[in-house]
C-alpha cells in the first residue's frame, strides 16, 4: 500500500521531469534564436566590411564605367526601384481581389474556388526560372509581339524584352505569397461583425468595403512586404524578360530595358574577366541591394502602422 509520502515522492519526481522538458524546451528554442541572429549579424557583417571600400555617395549616384569596374550603380538602382513599384501595382491588387472572392464570396464546397487554390499551391512551388520562360513565352512573344502586329504594323516595340514584361512575370512570382496573407488576413475577422453588418441592412460589398477590408488592412500591408523582399532580390525570371548588363542611360518608359541589382551581381561574379577585382563592388552593390529592400519594406510597415492607428 502506497503512503502518503511515497505518492508525494511520484509526484514530485514527475513535477520534476515536467519541469526538466519545460527547460530543455525552452533552451532548445533560444538557442534556435540566437542561431538565426548570429548567422544575420554574420552575413551583414561580411558583406558590410567587404563593400565598405567601394560604397559611397559616388557609387550609387553614377553611372559604371571601364568595363563595370568603375564609377557607380545608379541605372541598376533605378531599374530595381520601379520593377518593384509596378509589380507592386499589378500584383498587390489581384492578389487582394482573389483573396476577398476566396474567403467572402466563395463556398465551402465550391470546386471552382478548389481549383483557384491547387493553382496557387502550385504556382508557389514553380521554380522562378519557369517562369522568366513563361514571360518570354507569353507576355513578349506572344503579347508584344501581337501588339506590334495590330499597332506599330510589326515594328519591333513591345515585343522585346522591357521593364513592363519583367514586372510583370515578377507579379505572377509573388501572387501566392499576397494571396495567401491577404487570405489568412481576411480570415482574423470575426464573422459576428459581418453578421452584425448584415442585419443592420448593409449589402455584402458594403460589409466587406466598411468593415472586412479596414480590419484586415494590416495583412494586406504585409503581403506586400513579403512581395517586395522576393521580388527585389529574384533573378532568374528577368534573365529574359527585361533586364540588361549595362545601360548607358536610365529607362524612360516601360518599353525599355532596365538594370537590376541582383542581376548585376550575378554577371560580376560569374562573367567578369578579373572576379577578384570587382569582389569590392560585388559586395557593395549588395549592400546596396538590401538597403533599397530594407528601405522600401520600412515604407510599407510605416504606412500599416498608420493605418492601424487611425483605425483605432
Amino acid at each position: 500500500m502506497k503512503t502518503k509520502e511515497t505518492e508525494g515522492q511520484f509526484f514530485s519526481s514527475k513535477k520534476g521531469d515536467k519541469d526538466i522538458k519545460g527547460k530543455f524546451i525552452i533552451g532548445i528554442t533560444q538557442l534556435a534564436v540566437i542561431l538565426i541572429f548570429a548567422i544575420l549579424f554574420i552575413i551583414l557583417g561580411i558583406i558590410i566590411y567587404q563593400g565598405r571600400e567601394k560604397f559611397s555617395w559616388e557609387f550609387i549616384s553614377t553611372f559604371p564605367t571601364d568595363g563595370m569596374t568603375k564609377g557607380g550603380i545608379l541605372p541598376a538602382i533605378i531599374g530595381t526601384f520601379i520593377l518593384v513599384i509596378v509589380m507592386s501595382i499589378a500584383a498587390v491588387p489581384f492578389g487582394a481581389i482573389t483573396a476577398i472572392y476566396l474567403t467572402e464570396y466563395a463556398k465551402e464546397n465550391s470546386k471552382f474556388a478548389a481549383a483557384v487554390r491547387f493553382s496557387i499551391r502550385t504556382l508557389a512551388v514553380v521554380p522562378s526560372i519557369i517562369f522568366g520562360l513563361f514571360g518570354l513565352g507569353f507576355f513578349i512573344q506572344f503579347v508584344g509581339a501581337g501588339a506590334d502586329k495590330v499597332f506599330n504594323a510589326g515594328e519591333l516595340h513591345w515585343g522585346q524584352p522591357n521593364i513592363l514584361w519583367a514586372s510583370l512575370t515578377m507579379s505572377l512570382l509573388t501572387l501566392p505569397v499576397i494571396i495567401v496573407s491577404v487570405e489568412e488576413a481576411l480570415k482574423t475577422i470575426p464573422r459576428e461583425l459581418r453578421e452584425a453588418s448584415l442585419a443592420l441592412g448593409a449589402t455584402k460589398w458594403q460589409t466587406i468595403k466598411k468593415v472586412v477590408l479596414p480590419g484586415s488592412i494590416s495583412g494586406i500591408m504585409t503581403g506586400t512586404i513579403l512581395a517586395v523582399s522576393r521580388g527585389a532580390g529574384e533573378v532568374a525570371p528577368i534573365l529574359f524578360t527585361g533586364a540588361a548588363y549595362y545601360l548607358a542611360t536610365l529607362p524612360g518608359s516601360l518599353s525599355d530595358q532596365f538594370m537590376n541589382l541582383g542581376y548585376h551581381i550575378y554577371i560580376m561574379s560569374t562573367q567578369s574577366s578579373d572576379v577578384e577585382k570587382t569582389m569590392p563592388i560585388q559586395f557593395a552593390t549588395t549592400l546596396v541591394l538590401l538597403i533599397l529592400t530594407l528601405s522600401l519594406n520600412l515604407v510599407a510597415v510605416i504606412i500599416r502602422s498608420r493605418i492601424r492607428r487611425k483605425a483605432n
